[in-house]
C-alpha cells in the first residue's frame, strides 16, 4: 500500500505531453490544436480503476466520458457543460466534480490551460 499526496500546485508544463487532444478521443470545436498532458498517480488510462493528474491548452472542445471520474481542478479556470442536460458550470482550482461514464460534455479552458487531479473507474 501506498499514500501519495497531490500536489495542489502542479501545472501542465510539470506533466508528460500526450500530444493532441484528438488522439485521446476529444472533438476539437475552436480550430484550435488542444494539448493533452499528464502523470499517473495509480495505474494506467485503461485500468478499471486509474488515478492521475491530466490538464490541456486553452481551447474548446468535446468529450465524451469514456469511464465514471471524480476530479479535483487543481491550476485554472474550465467551464463544463453536460451535453444531456444543458447544465453548465464555471470551475476554478479546489473545484470537485463527478461525472458518470457515457456523458457528452462540452469543455471551455478559459485560462490558458488547467490541471486537475482525477480517480477513474469503469
Amino acid at each position: 500500500m501506498a499514500l501519495t499526496p497531490i500536489q495542489q500546485d502542479i501545472t501542465i508544463k510539470q506533466l508528460d505531453a500526450w500530444g493532441s487532444l484528438t488522439g485521446i478521443g476529444g472533438e476539437i470545436l475552436d480550430g484550435s490544436d488542444v494539448q493533452a498532458y499528464g502523470k499517473m498517480t495509480h495505474g494506467a488510462p485503461t485500468d478499471a480503476i486509474s488515478a492521475g493528474y491530466f490538464g490541456t491548452s486553452q481551447g474548446k472542445y468535446r468529450l465524451v466520458y469514456p469511464f465514471n471520474e471524480q476530479a479535483t481542478l487543481l491550476q485554472g479556470e474550465v467551464r463544463i457543460t453536460d451535453e444531456s442536460t444543458g447544465q453548465s458550470k464555471l470551475y476554478r482550482a479546489g473545484d470537485t466534480w463527478f461525472v458518470t461514464k457515457g456523458t457528452s460534455t462540452l469543455w471551455e479552458v478559459l485560462s490558458d490551460g488547467y490541471t486537475k487531479h482525477y480517480l477513474s473507474f469503469n
